[in-house]
């Protein structure tokens, strides 16, 4: 089995409607190894450091933009002596993700394989500094608009990553350190719309033979996807989502479980509860008594 860090799940505005959250944070010892099912990007203003993204290290100082996908596995180091500043921003694959297939932005997630970061000099990092700084400025703020005008300033900040990386494959003196960070780091697009895709549809009575129908995919090439992306199997990673959904219902509202179960995808009250205890530890009321 392979062996993932830390799981982390939640972030500050993740059940809102605007699933973003962006803070300045100081590393003075880096960070643990860990991976989520979020978006996340970082732009360092100061220090200096390194990160490792699916065991793939780059350098860190100021000016480097990162970009981390749904499920790679990230570590920060901070140099001996030295200390990180940077911005971190979290966000949802939602708002990537709009009505209309023309505006999508999934094309953003690494659509071409292309490495996770990249180092901005000169009038680049001047404007991507700007736009970032705008970005926090915003997000304390409480200025009508505010959210649409967030999401503005995500995406144009995404698209402007996403255009200076592509440029560096046209450079031939980087086009082989670019070629070997592509196999590194790269997994087609068309993964993350099936993710997204049981992410909206945990609650409803999903299989595999579903999505395998929906995306055009046999049964074991879309089981394998998921495997890839996730670390899990699909049966694993659906149940993952629906648990944590039942833990958030057991500790915040007073639903009983039997309608807890039924919310979050379980026809059954007892396979809700098996599934519960083999993930948890203890039955779900167990667990709501000790939160």
């Amino acid at each position: 089995m392979t062996y993932f860090p830390d799981y982390l799940k939640n972030y500050p505005n993740m059940n809102t409607s605007s699933p973003l959250h962006i803070s300045l944070n100081t590393l003075h010892s880096g960070f643990r190894a860990h991976r989520h099912d979020f978006l996340e990007f970082s732009y360092v203003v100061d220090g200096s450091g390194s990160e490792s993204i699916n065991e793939v290290l780059h350098p860190m100082k100021p000016g480097t933009f990162t970009f981390v996908l749904p499920y790679q596995v990230h570590q920060i180091y901070t140099d001996p002596g030295s200390r990180l500043v940077l911005y971190n921003c979290m966000f949802s694959m939602d708002l990537l993700m709009e009505s209309s297939p023309q505006e999508r932005l999934l094309g953003l997630i690494d659509a071409v394989g292309a490495p996770p970061f990249a180092q901005l000099e000169g009038e680049d990092r001047e404007r991507i500094g700007s736009l970032i700084e705008g970005m926090y400025g915003e997000y304390k703020s409480n200025e009508p608009w505010r959210q649409t005008m967030l999401q503005i300033r995500l995406k144009e900040l995404l698209i402007r990553f996403d255009r200076h990386r592509r440029s560096l494959t046209e450079n031939s003196q980087s086009g082989d350190r670019i070629q070997l960070d592509r196999r590194a780091y790269g997994r087609h697009s068309s993964v993350w719309p099936i993710i997204h895709y049981i992410h909206q549809h945990y609650q409803d009575d999903l299989t595999l033979g579903d999505l395998a129908a929906r995306f055009n995919m046999s049964l074991s090439r879309i089981s394998e996807v998921i495997k890839e992306t996730t670390g899990q199997n699909f049966l694993y990673f659906l149940h993952d989502l629906r648990i944590r959904h039942a833990c958030s219902l057991l500790v915040s509202t007073e639903m009983s479980v039997s309608e807890i179960a039924l919310e979050v995808g379980y026809g059954s009250y007892n396979t809700f509860s098996r599934v519960f205890r083999e993930t948890k530890g203890v039955v779900p009321k167990e667990y709501r008594k000790r939160k």
